[in-house]
């Protein structure tokens, strides 16, 4: 039979969320900062295709 799971209490509920969104700014800060290298082209640990303008051109 299904039992109902115990009440956490606000201050346990407000410790789960500061550290989900702890965990959720540091990846949106890390993906910036990732997005930020890969544009000025000084990224050392992401690998993406580059288009060539010169094979366009044929």
């Amino acid at each position: 039979m299904a039992v109902p799971k115990k009440k956490r209490s606000k201050s346990k509920r407000n410790m789960h969320r500061a550290v989900w969104k702890k965990k959720a700014e540091l990846q949106a800060q890390r993906a910036l900062s990732l997005g930020k290298s890969v544009l000025t082209n000084r990224s050392n640990s992401f690998e993406y295709p580059q288009d060539d303008e010169d094979e366009d051109d044929e």
